[in-house]
């Protein structure tokens, strides 16, 4: 398919040729579901902790006989039972990860490119270097081209300035396309690719 490429200030730079194996796909919502699924499980720190019976700080004492006191048996007041005793099953840290193949989650990237080109809202620019890290300059580019949740996706290193002109800008965010994921880019509105970008998409899913 193919593609009109556009500059910051929004003149016409040509076209590119996108790949249908990449960029072409009719996208399957179960397999972005699976690969979403796997990424935010992989990010869950797992920190959730609760004190059991043996972490809690009351004496481990019996609080009174067994028999005779008309009320139910007791060991210690760490019981769950109890106010402030252990919780008895409760959350322990753990890696809430699981596996998913390697060739699947490249195909979940294919497919959220695919669907962010179905949709109309997948974006060419020619590049994106800056000679001056200016906020300002690039912030009115952005609100010119009509972008407010976008994701911009170089090539193999962004270009120092225009990432520091884009970290203050709401909105704005970008990658290297090492960095690419399903993610990240179908939370935002507008998925924006350079030149550099595309090919360095195209050599890595191919």
């Amino acid at each position: 398919m193919k593609l009109d490429v556009i500059k910051l200030d929004g003149a016409k730079a040509g076209t590119v040729d996108l790949g249908d194996e990449i960029f072409g796909l009719e996208p399957r919502t179960d397999i972005l579901y699976r690969v979403v699924r796997w990424q935010r499980n992989k990010a869950q720190a797992g920190t959730h902790k609760v004190k059991t019976r043996s972490e809690t700080s009351y004496s481990t004492k019996k609080i009174y006989r067994q028999k005779g006191t008309g009320g139910a048996r007791h060991g210690d007041r760490n019981a769950p039972i109890f106010r402030k005793g252990g919780v008895y099953k409760g959350p322990t840290p753990r890696s809430h990860a699981h596996d998913l193949p390697k060739k699947f989650r490249a195909l979940g990237l294919k497919h959220a490119l695919s669907a962010k080109a179905k949709a109309g809202e997948l974006v060419v620019l020619d590049s994106i270097e800056m000679a001056v890290p200016k906020t300002a300059e690039l912030a009115k580019s952005v609100r010119n081209l009509g972008w407010k949740r976008v994701l911009i996706i170089d090539g193999a290193q962004v270009n120092e300035n225009f990432a520091m002109a884009a970290r203050n800008i709401e909105g704005v965010d970008v990658l290297p396309s090492m960095g690419a994921n399903v993610y990240d880019i179908l939370r935002r509105d507008t998925l924006v690719l350079t030149r550099a970008g595309v090919e360095a998409l195209e050599a890595r899913l191919k």
